[in-house]
């Protein structure tokens, strides 16, 4: 799936990216980069909404999983079960979201629960930058439903 791939994607099943002006900077097995103006995304004192911060950093480790669930054809239902948002310092202007990839180990286990169980859960964590410097930090459970789970 290249970055416009995903960008449509996004765009079109998750309405609230384009609302926001996400764009997809890069996308591969091992890294998935989402970017956002300040401009759709601003709050009272000239910086980023913080829940506009939390939703570009869930579609960045969102993004992650659904990349290499569709590499893998492993279709399934992804939905976010919990997280937490970290922030570390105030973005007054465009920003980013980077996901990487999970451990080998941590993707073994949650593609062999997905394949045996039709459920399958794993952590993906996400960092927030803008102007070169970290600005949040997320780590987030997703579960993933097989085809045939109820």
């Amino acid at each position: 799936m290249t970055p416009l791939d995903l960008q449509a994607y996004l765009h079109q099943h998750i309405p609230l990216s384009h609302a926001m002006e996400v764009t997809v900077v890069d996308a591969t097995p091992q890294q998935v980069v989402l970017a956002a103006p300040l401009g759709p995304n601003i709050n009272h004192r000239d910086t980023v909404f913080g829940g506009s911060a939390s939703a570009v950093a869930i579609l960045a480790a969102w993004s992650m999983l659904h990349l290499r669930l569709s590499a893998e054809q492993l279709g399934s239902r992804l939905v976010i079960q919990r997280n937490t948002m970290d922030y570390l310092a105030p973005m007054a202007g465009a920003f980013t979201a980077v996901a990487q990839a999970p451990t080998p180990q941590a993707w073994r286990s949650f593609t062999r629960m997905l394949q045996r169980k039709g459920l399958g859960r794993i952590v993906q964590a996400s960092a927030l930058h803008c102007d070169g410097r970290p600005a949040g930090r997320l780590e987030g459970e997703f579960v993933a439903f097989g085809p045939g789970y109820p």
